[in-house]
């Protein structure tokens, strides 16, 4: 597939493939829950086959939003929370600014220095991201050695200061809600790759939901629905 085609060699046409795959991403519905609301407009979809435009279309949402996020501030509010992977608890690394905007999320086995130091690193590699000024965390040590490790490559600046406080980090623990929320239809996933897939369609539709594209104004549903679709250069 190309960028200029997307979606070439599809047997639904592309309004439909994208109003799946944002509902998906956005509501607390699963795969069959839109299977039946597809036969309802008189399409025979089947839920696999959303499962898979799904999968191909998150990431590619994802990468089209990026450049268009909103700057973010200097003070980050850094937390992890529990996803379940073929039955087992792995950890998704997640960060907001002290606004509530999404910064960044990486999906680890682990919870441990090395997990939170690639979680750093690559919060420090997103476009709309600044040199932060203060990161808050919670009493987990492994924090600490990541930061220090990263501040010794000077990845991260000397002035910047770990914060260590659960009180302060409750806007993250907030922001948690809405992934946690659209994993639980689903039961988990079968595997990491899907898991990565999926959470990145679920991030980026959450960052769009609270208004952090340029020109998007949070609560504006029918704007949302019309960036999306012109990112594919698909008519809302």
């Amino acid at each position: 597939m190309t960028e200029q085609h997307p979606f070439k060699w599809r047997h639904f046409e592309a309004e439909i493939i994208l109003l799946c795959v944002r509902w998906y991403l956005r509501y607390a519905l699963s795969y069959r829950d839109l299977e039946e609301l597809m036969r309802e407009r008189g399409l025979s979809v089947d839920h696999t086959t959303i499962y898979r435009w799904v999968q191909r279309y998150a990431p590619e949402l994802q990468k089209r939003c990026r450049p268009h996020l909103k700057t973010a501030n200097d003070s980050w509010r850094v937390d992890e929370t529990y996803i379940k992977v073929k039955g087992v608890w792995t950890y998704l690394y997640r960060a907001v600014d002290s606004q509530g905007n999404t910064l960044e999320f990486l999906l680890s086995l682990t919870r441990d220095a090395p997990a939170a130091k690639r979680f750093f690193a690559k919060a420090l590699g997103a476009l709309h991201i600044v040199v932060p000024r203060v990161i808050t965390v919670d009493k987990n040590m492994a924090y600490p050695k990541a930061f220090k490790e990263l501040q010794g490559e000077n990845l991260l600046p000397e002035g910047c200061e770990l914060r260590q406080s659960k009180y302060l980090n409750n806007l993250i623990e907030q922001d948690h809600r809405f992934i946690k929320r659209r994993v639980k239809p689903g039961l988990g996933f079968f595997s990491l790759e899907t898991a990565e897939r999926t959470l990145q369609g679920f991030e980026v539709m959450n960052m769009i939901r609270k208004g952090q594209i340029d020109g998007r104004e949070k609560g504006k549903i029918i704007g949302q629905i019309a960036f999306i679709s012109s990112l594919f250069g698909v008519a809302a």
